[in-house]
């Protein structure tokens, strides 16, 4: 087998981007904080148009992002024999992912997600399959993407920490899904200790830690306590932040090129685009001006891959960035 430069461990789905014309956003009735979008109930719903996106899914994103920018890129993934997941591997095939490690379960479902569009906002119905995780015999990998997967796979995060535990060659990327950080930092303390490079936004670290504060420094050390070595935190359209436990680095975001058509993938590109500029033996602070343009440019289009990038045309981006696109050390 031949070596990996970098393998994406999580689920895969199909998203079926449902565009909404008929509807509103309001304050949350019981969570002030948050916004619900609001359909008439009972009733008949006009719609715009639906797009059907396959192969996504943060690791599957991940895996597409490490293709275009030229590494050797692999997707571990679960599916179910059926059409939906035939297609899937099909996508990843055309975008020049190796899918020999991806695992066909008889009987079972592949995921299918529903994406309620409106404006550039999405709100997704999700349903994960409980599929049989298991880590397959791998040949040399130089990273591990890891991130969402379903509520059944706590065996298979220790089974992955054992891994990195016997192959201390192999670097880890983690971007934890909505059940990994539900599961608490206790439960995966292995994955964490393990981890080279960490992702979450801002909101997902006070979850996390179990805290509620706002500040940079005092997240950044809860997380790098944990054990990363390199955390990355963004904030939206305020930028993102990453530290190596001693520096702290910020990148506002690259200015889009037109109005953000759907905000879908714009973290997945950004973890990715970051973790293969590591692969690719940059500093943090390159590897925090590369995350950026990629996101920048998913949004740009329908779905979290059809906008990401070729090294070649990131760089270009680079090249050209406005003189205000500058990575600055804050402390």
């Amino acid at each position: 087998m031949k070596k990996i430069d970098f393998l994406a461990i999580g689920d895969i789905t199909t998203d079926a981007f449902i565009k909404l014309k008929d509807a509103h956003v309001h304050k949350g009735i019981d969570n002030p904080e948050s916004s619900e979008l609001c359909l008439r109930f009972g009733d008949k719903v006009p719609y715009e148009s639906v797009e059907i996106v396959r192969a996504v899914g943060n690791s599957p994103n991940a895996a597409v992002a490490a293709a275009r920018l030229g590494l050797a890129s692999a997707a571990l993934t679960n599916i179910g024999d059926d059409t939906n997941g035939e297609e899937c591997l099909k996508s990843l095939i055309n975008d020049g992912v190796n899918i020999d490690f991806a695992q066909i379960e008889k009987g079972k479902i592949t995921n299918y997600h529903y994406v309620l569009w409106y404006g550039v906002e999405r709100t997704i119905l999700i349903k994960h399959t409980n599929f049989d995780y298991k880590l397959l015999e791998l040949p040399k990998v130089d990273w591990i993407y890891l991130s969402s997967l379903a509520d059944s796979s706590l065996p298979y995060h220790l089974e992955i920490a054992e891994y990195l535990k016997n192959h201390p060659e192999t670097k880890l990327a983690f971007q934890p899904g909505t059940f990994q950080i539900s599961l608490g930092k206790e439960k995966l303390k292995d994955i964490y200790k393990n981890t080279e490079a960490f992702f979450c936004n801002l909101e997902e670290a006070e979850r996390i830690l179990n805290i509620q504060s706002k500040d940079i420094k005092t997240l950044m050390k809860g997380l790098h306590d944990l054990g990363p070595k390199i955390v990355s935190i963004s904030d939206g359209p305020n930028g993102a932040y990453a530290s190596d436990g001693k520096d702290i680095y910020f990148t506002p975001v690259y200015p889009d090129m037109a109005p953000p058509v759907d905000r879908t993938g714009a973290g997945d590109a950004f973890s990715s685009t970051f973790t293969t500029a590591l692969a690719l033996g940059k500093t943090i602070p390159e590897a925090l001006a590369w995350g950026p343009i990629n996101s920048m440019s998913v949004l740009q289009y329908v779905g979290a891959q059809k906008g990401l990038l070729s090294r070649e045309k990131l760089e270009e981006y680079l090249k050209n960035a406005p003189e205000n696109y500058k990575i600055t050390k804050i402390n």
